[in-house]
């Protein structure tokens, strides 16, 4: 709106000149004139209203008004174009816009929702796009849908309620991998919880919880992750003094771009010929370079079986967590599809 105002000022200021260089030329080419009938005429000619002259014009009067008639009509070309711009900007575009990102989100499979864009919906929104993954993103208040729209331009990002099915179907949750829900209270979430369950049996649940008691309700509710900021953050505080260097190579490994390590997951696939091989028979560290850290049986919510042994043997749908460059990371998924 700012550009195009800018714009019409101009167009405006354009007419004003072209008035006035009416005014002066018909009352200087025109003896005899005054100047209320010289406007009178430079505006009716500039309007293209047609009214009959004001006076007799001369062969003088007659060409300059030819030539005020050439630049009206500039000015009301530029006037047409600018106008049907800012509707098509303003509505169409918006349809438009709209309409390929449907498009694109009815085509997504094993995508991630996250709903809420506050202050940790943000963060969420950053770390899955760091790290590659496709996103669309449910939010209710428009001005947090322009932000994020600016600062993603490619961003799926649905103005809506998240709690509601049909929003949550609009976005694919049949279809997703994975729901964050960060909406700022923990009734909504909780709702939220439920109402995903119920319409994606198999989606991993994430939600943030605010207040200790709601823990225990959003597990039954159907969560699968339950973050907590202030526990969280406590455990988080009290570990950064008790163990500061390990601290800052979980931060290092998680979050730096800029360090080769990095602390991934890799999933056994069905048909993987790792299955049923231990780790002794996989050879990952000879094939890959990696050392399976730790291992979580069927990528469930259970323990994780940190260190495993040789002899521990791998099924399809294990969860193998490695800490390697990228390279090696890169080659050991593809070790495991073959």
């Amino acid at each position: 709106m700012t550009r195009f105002g800018q714009r019409f000022l101009w167009i405006l200021l354009y007419y004003g000149v072209v008035l006035t260089i009416g005014a002066v030329g018909y009352r200087h080419v025109e003896e005899g004139w005054s100047w209320f009938d010289a406007l009178y005429m430079s505006v009716i000619t500039a309007t293209c209203v047609g009214y009959e002259e004001t006076h007799p014009l001369s062969p003088a009067g007659r060409a300059f008004t030819i030539g005020l008639l050439g630049l009206s009509l500039l000015g009301l070309g530029l006037l047409w174009a600018m106008t049907t711009a800012l509707f098509i900007e303003l509505d169409l575009g918006g349809v438009f816009r709209k309409r390929r990102m449907m498009k694109r989100v009815d085509r997504m499979s094993g995508h991630y929702i996250v709903c809420g864009a506050g202050r940790m919906g943000r963060v969420i929104v950053d770390e899955m796009i760091r790290a590659g993954a496709e996103v669309v993103v449910i939010e209710s208040s428009p001005d947090r849908v322009m932000d994020l729209r600016e600062r993603y331009p490619g961003l799926p990002v649905i103005e809506g309620n998240a709690t509601s099915d049909a929003t949550l179907e609009t976005v694919g949750v049949d279809r997703a991998r994975g729901l964050a829900a960060s909406l700022r209270d923990d009734a909504d979430n909780l709702f939220l919880c439920l109402t995903a369950r119920a319409l994606g049996p198999h989606l991993q649940i994430a939600v943030r919880a605010s207040d200790e008691e709601s823990i225990a309700k959003m597990h039954r509710a159907g969560a699968d992750h339950i973050v907590s900021p202030t526990v969280t953050g406590g455990a988080r505080l009290a570990a950064t003094l008790l163990k500061p260097s390990v601290v800052s190579f979980l931060d290092a490994t998680t979050f730096a771009t800029e360090l080769a390590l990095h602390l991934e997951e890799t999933v056994v696939p069905e048909r993987s010929h790792l299955a049923g091989k231990s780790l002794a028979e996989a050879r990952i560290p000879q094939e890959t370079g990696l050392i399976v850290l730790a291992l979580r049986r069927g990528g469930g919510p259970g323990p994780a079986m940190y260190n495993p042994g040789p002899d521990v043997r791998l099924a399809a749908g294990d969860v193998m967590i490695v800490l390697g460059p990228q390279e090696q990371i890169d080659r050991l998924t593809e070790y495991a599809t073959r």
